[in-house]
């Protein structure tokens, strides 16, 4: 529950900042060419609000519905749907009074923000932390897959050398990289052999939907830390600080070997070899049916596997900010693209509230906050751009029309867009929540 609570916070104080910096671009703007903004909101407040203050024109507020914010601009067809004002004559202070390059600056403004925010926060993360990773040819046992791994032609111990004959040099996006690029192949070292592992749609689709198609191989190195809140270990007499060396007499040279062993135990008795100290002792278990231990193991990374680590002055986390901003905002757009093609069948992966909050650790961290509030930022910034009308982007399409034809659309014709752009963005709503909760209980 605690970490639940925990991700929950960090979901809510992100999302708040991003809704409060992209609303406050289309105050920004509105404020410099004098139109007046009637509300500033936290959060929606159908029927009432949880606090708000007047100063000026503008009302303040945090509302009770934590689906985003908005600012209500004077003479602007918003989710407000405020029929009434749009009948009478348009006003010097009203947004339909301002030319059509104020409204469109007005419009882009949160969007604007939102990437500005994102290029500030990956500054300030490599300028306080840097970039640590670990270089794929540093892998020096290989790679460890999983059941979807081994589907698509991976191998445990297999060594990868590139995707598409391209080197990825952080071993962490060699996945993403697979995905986003929907490469046709990738190239491994396998008993001392260049080999193809050739990449179907249907594979894409499979990498998609997993999580933790591949990681490296460790050697084999059982030392306790602490045990799960269930531990078969546990019961058989095992403490925190012994060393399992073998099982059934059995040595083994790389950890998934003794995790496969294990597996294919399941149900049966076997003899672990423990080493206590400098006393060697064996307890005997029978292996549940998780196939697992029901232990967490002592291991530090660092000393088996050599990480690149890059430090950034001020001045160098600049470029060095803008140029990761970037290359998030094509990935992302990549992912989207996914969305849309039914091979992949990526959009069963959409996913709502729940996918967002469990992108964030169970303890609080705060380079992953910053790191998660930057890529949220950027999604936040790509999605409003999208020409959906009650999106900026519909807006945007339809100020663009209006300033290349000379022709304003009229406000019926606004009004009905407004409403079919809110119940498509309803729909989409309850699709990826949806999503959600049929995960939970697939």
């Amino acid at each position: 529950m605690e970490i639940v609570l925990i991700k929950a916070a960090q979901l809510i104080l992100s999302l708040s900042l991003l809704v409060i910096i992209h609303e406050f671009g289309h105050f920004l703007f509105a404020r410099i060419f004098k139109t007046r903004v009637e509300k500033f909101y936290l959060f929606f407040d159908p029927w009432f609000s949880l606090f708000k203050v007047k100063k000026g024109d503008t009302e303040y507020g945090v509302g009770w519905l934590p689906l985003g914010g908005y600012v209500k601009i004077s003479g602007m067809i918003d989710e407000s749907m405020d029929k009434e004002a749009m009948k009478l004559p348009p006003q010097p202070h009203e947004f339909r009074a301002k030319k059509s390059w104020q409204r469109l600056l007005i419009m882009i403004g949160g969007v604007l923000m939102n990437f500005i925010l994102a290029f500030i926060i990956y500054i300030g993360i490599l300028y306080a932390w840097g970039e640590q990773y670990l270089p794929t040819a540093n892998v020096k046992y290989g790679i460890e897959v999983d059941s979807v791994g081994e589907q698509i032609g991976l191998q445990n111990g297999d060594k990868i050398l590139s995707v598409d004959h391209v080197k990825v040099e952080n071993f962490l996006k060699i996945i993403p990289t697979v995905i986003l690029d929907k490469a046709s192949a990738i190239q491994v070292e396998r008993d001392g052999q260049q080999v193809d592992v050739e990449i179907s749609d249907e594979d894409l689709a499979l990498l998609i939907k997993s999580k933790g198609v591949l990681s490296f191989r460790l050697p084999f190195d059982y030392k306790i830390a602490k045990f799960g809140k269930t531990s078969a270990a546990k019961d058989a007499g095992l403490e925190v600080g012994d060393r399992i060396v073998g099982m059934n007499n059995q040595k083994y040279e790389y950890s998934d070997q003794f995790a496969a062993t294990l597996k294919d135990s399941i149900g049966k008795q076997v003899t672990l070899n423990v080493l206590r100290g400098t006393q060697e002792m064996s307890f005997d278990m029978v292996v549940p049916e998780t196939g697992m231990l029901g232990i967490q193991r002592e291991q530090d990374l660092e000393k088996i596997f050599e990480f690149k680590t890059i430090e950034y002055g001020l001045i160098e986390s600049i470029p060095a900010g803008f140029k990761k901003g970037i290359n998030t905002i094509n990935d992302y757009l990549k992912q989207f693209k996914l969305i849309f093609s039914p091979k992949t069948k990526a959009y069963e992966s959409l996913g709502g509230f729940i996918s967002i909050g469990n992108i964030f650790p169970g303890a609080w961290n705060w380079y992953s906050f910053w790191n998660m509030t930057a890529f949220l930022s950027i999604i936040l910034g790509v999605m409003n751009l999208l020409p959906i009308p009650a999106l900026d982007g519909g807006h945007v399409m339809f100020l663009l029309f209006e300033m290349i034809t000379g022709r304003k659309p009229g406000d019926k014709f606004l009004e009905y867009a407004q409403i079919t752009g809110m119940v498509l963005l309803l729909s989409l709503v309850l699709f990826a929540n949806g999503n959600d909760i049929f995960k939970l209980f697939k």
